[in-house]
């Protein structure tokens, strides 16, 4: 590591289970301070990069002289008052979680700060409101730059938008530019694939079950660690539920299923929600994995295996927990705290590690 990167101190905020930090320290930023409220997703972070300068709770009570100097901050408020599958509320408390952000910059005083967070954050009234702070605000010595980035056009294998705020007070720095493109256009790097990512992973998990294991964090006691083949398990679907995945080829979904197979609620609405009940296909980017990955009826997330000849060679499954992990590019190795609904709850709302990688790695160029 080059004593450039040795000197790379970040802050993580609203850290979860970490998976901008993962993007990051492989670029050679050193994580000084991370928090994270949710007890599952701080103790996955802590167990993957130190308990020592994990703090669970709410990032209000963190005071200002508990906050070191630090050359990067890195986080995503909360977003689910934002997220097309939230409340759409303006007035939603965990819209204003961007503001206890803004003070950590004020109070640490980076070079350089990113905030992530979901697609229509951009076109919300509290990013205007983030606009004006960066123009004449707590934030004026700062510009930014922001936009829409897919992470598929960074070299993660799944198709999921995000909005990135860059701000800067070492002169702007724009948002990285695309590495990869849908079959290579434009002379850049193919899109990569479900199968770069989960194909020789076992189709077949042995177990529906996590192990028995609990660990402590925070003097807490929290199920894990797990890893790897730890979250590789199956579900227990309906004969019906089978019965409906056989009809679903790559890239199909609740429009492929006979009339008999239909619910009553997808048969009374002709239009709409098209990835439910959706195959991913081997080659090429999955759709954004949400936090209810393990629910085929919320998106497209059965195994992409299936012939349309031979049934046998059909995986009628949805992913797993692992597999998730994997298109969400965390290590194989990653360590898992919590229960299954908390794990899939950290996975889904995780920034996918090779994005992060891909802004730290364009940040490095202007950091000294």
């Amino acid at each position: 590591m080059s004593q450039v990167s040795d000197r790379l101190n970040m802050i993580d905020l609203f850290a979860g289970c970490g998976g901008m930090t993962v993007g990051f320290q492989r670029e050679g930023f050193r994580p000084i301070l991370s928090v994270e409220w949710d007890l599952a997703a701080a103790a996955t972070y802590a167990a993957n990069f130190g308990e020592s300068h994990t703090r669970w709770g709410d990032i209000g009570l963190v005071r200002e002289d508990e906050i070191p100097q630090a050359d990067v901050i890195i986080g995503g408020p909360p977003c689910q008052g934002f997220s097309n599958l939230g409340s759409k509320d303006v007035d939603d408390p965990r819209n204003k979680l961007w503001k206890e952000y803004l003070r950590f910059v004020v109070t640490a005083r980076p070079q350089v700060f990113v905030i992530e967070n979901v697609e229509r954050f951009s076109r919300a009234s509290e990013f205007e409101l983030l606009l004006d702070e960066a123009d004449h605000g707590i934030i004026k010595d700062y510009e930014l730059s922001h936009g829409v980035l897919l992470a598929a056009d960074y070299g993660v294998a799944q198709r999921r938008p995000r909005t990135i705020v860059i701000g800067s007070r070492i002169g702007k720095i724009e948002l990285p530019k695309p590495t990869h493109a849908k079959d290579g256009a434009g002379g850049l790097r193919p899109w990569e694939t479900v199968r770069s990512r989960i194909g020789r992973v076992d189709e077949r998990p042995v177990t529906t079950e996590l192990p028995e294991a609990m660990t402590e964090y925070f003097g807490q006691r929290i199920r894990g660690e797990f890893k790897g083949n730890d979250i590789h398990f199956g579900r227990q679907p309906t004969e019906l539920s089978l019965q409906r995945y056989d009809h679903v080829p790559p890239g199909g979904g609740r429009f492929n299923l006979p009339d008999h197979l239909l619910s009553r609620c997808w048969r009374e609405k002709k239009t709409g929600t098209t990835d439910v009940m959706g195959r991913m296909r081997w080659d090429a980017p999955s759709l954004t994995i949400r936090t209810e990955f393990f629910k085929p009826e919320k998106g497209q997330y059965l195994h992409p295996q299936w012939d349309p000849d031979d049934p046998t060679r059909r995986v009628n499954r949805v992913i797993t927990h692992y597999e998730a992990s994997l298109l969400q590019d965390f290590p194989k190795d990653y360590l898992w705290c919590g229960s299954k609904v908390e794990i899939a709850k950290q996975i889904g709302n995780a920034v996918p590690s090779g994005l992060a990688a891909a802004i730290a790695r364009h940040l490095k160029e202007h950091l000294g």
